[in-house]
């Protein structure tokens, strides 16, 4: 199999870039289009690790016109697109495999409104996550849905993705948020989708569509998400064990004991020891451990709660549980569990992050046979991540090019293991480009037929983010 990172793609004629350039000038001005090599550099990858791949043009349009004019000229002329936010994304999604034009929308960066009455918020796809977090908290909301990217990534992005989080557990993806869209389709042709009421069934779920379609489809240039009231308190406990093999039995007995936390966070002895000591230090001796957290409105209720999961976790293996006495050690913990992916490159200077799930009852079998296949190849395997609703992040570190064959090797047995066990190949970051050629390992052909389908009628030059998430058709 041809990996990811050392696939070709057709690029356009130089001369057609030329005539893009000079359209795309006249729609949107001189200051937003750009094709010098500094800005091409830093268009031509993400966080995937799967390739750098330099677009010809970079243009930042500014509002839902500059996007669709930017659209229609592409298309015109037959010049690939590929729009992107913050390329935070972890499969090569906004990766410009044929060069042509990345279309940033980073500039359209407004909330433009959030109403405490209808418990609504509306903001631009260039919003950092975390600072439409922080807005709605402070008129007494709550939006859910935090990836551990929320201080950087943007909304428009995690629509795309449809972005999860460790507080899916308990509340949920971004799918469950968004409930309307403005949306520019590939012809540059604008829609209005979905409502502002917090219910509505009328006509098919477009909304449901186009959220998690990985900029393939379109893009939203206005996103409408659904709050929540602010719980009042939130209690947050950190459970030591000796191995990542106690830890996720203990979090099986959680779940099958019928406690629902807001996060289950696994990390296992790898990320541990990347992590440890870059601003809190975990106890002597241990091996692995688990961030437990739960809210609510009444506090007692939740102390009781978390000394319920922590007698079960005791009975299952646990050797401390130690509970966050105030806000700043609580944001400790979570800094240092925000930073393991990046920590984990102190460890090897390569690393491929896989997001598989499995159901629940199969977390302690997926970690058991993804360290016993590490060690067989001779690769080390770090496995953390919300084990509370079965998705793990998987990564596979190594040295460099000289090994990538043999990663591959792994990310292929792993996903192997992860369908057999009843699971899916990707919980959080998408197919994108990383991930395609193994989709249909989950997938039936017919099933990725109607897919492919979807694309074409929603696209039907293919100009838009082209070869991303379909493997190719098989021949007959």
């Amino acid at each position: 199999m041809t990996l990811p990172s050392e696939r070709t793609f057709p690029r356009p004629d130089p001369s057609l870039l030329e005539r893009a350039h000079a359209a795309l000038v006249e729609v949107l001005s001189p200051g937003q289009v750009r094709r010098d090599e500094s800005s091409r550099e830093n268009y031509s990858k993400d966080e995937s690790d799967s390739g750098v791949f330099p677009p010809d043009l970079v243009v930042f349009p500014e509002d839902t016109a500059q996007v669709s004019a930017v659209f229609r000229t592409c298309q015109s002329l037959g010049v690939p697109f590929t729009p992107c936010g913050a390329r935070s994304g972890k499969s090569g999604g906004s990766l410009p495999l044929m060069g042509g034009v990345v279309v940033s929308l980073e500039r359209m960066n407004r909330i433009l409104g959030v109403s405490v009455e209808d418990l609504t918020a509306v903001v631009q796809p260039g919003v950092i996550t975390g600072d439409l977090m922080k807005a709605v908290e402070e008129q007494g909301l709550f939006y859910p849905p935090d990836p551990n990217s929320w201080e950087f990534c943007t909304m428009g992005g995690n629509v795309a993705e449809n972005a999860g989080g460790p507080r899916a557990l308990k509340y949920g993806v971004t799918r469950d948020y968004v409930i309307g869209l403005e949306w520019v389709l590939p012809s540059g042709e604008v829609l209005r989708l979905g409502r502002r009421t917090i219910k509505g069934v009328a006509g098919y779920d477009l909304v449901g569509l186009f959220v998690g379609s990985e900029g393939t489809l379109g893009v939203a240039t206005e996103i409408t998400v659904q709050l929540i009231p602010k719980p009042r308190y939130v209690k947050t406990a950190l459970v030591i064990f000796d191995s990542v093999h106690t830890a996720a039995r203990a979090i099986s007995a959680v779940l099958a004991a019928g406690i629902l936390p807001r996060t289950l966070e696994l990390i296992d002895e790898v990320a541990l020891q990347a992590v440890d000591g870059r601003g809190f230090n975990f106890p002597p001796g241990a091996g692995s451990a688990v961030i437990a957290e739960v809210d609510g409105n009444v506090e007692d209720g939740l102390f009781a709660e978390l000394g319920q999961l922590g007698e079960i976790c005791e009975r299952h293996g646990a050797t401390e549980v130690l509970v966050a006495q105030d806000e700043s050690q609580r944001e400790k913990l979570w800094a240092a569990r925000r930073v393991v992916s990046r920590a984990l490159r102190a460890l090897r200077p390569h690393k491929v992050s896989e997001d598989i799930v499995v159901p629940r009852s199969r977390i302690p079998d997926i970690i058991q046979a993804l360290k016993a296949m590490g060690g067989e190849l001779g690769l080390l395997v770090a496995t953390y991540g919300h084990a509370g609703d079965g998705n793990l992040h998987a990564n596979i570190l190594y040295e460099g090019p000289h090994q990538r064959a043999l990663v591959e090797t792994a990310i292929q047995r792993m996903l192997e293991l992860t369908v057999s066990m009843g699971g899916t190949i990707t919980g959080e970051h998408g197919v994108g480009h990383a991930k395609r050629e193994y989709l249909a390992m989950e997938q039936p052909e017919p099933v990725l037929e109607l897919q492919r389908q979807l694309k074409r009628f929603f696209d039907p030059s293919g100009m838009l983010n082209p070869e991303k998430i379909f493997p190719a058709p098989k021949r007959s």
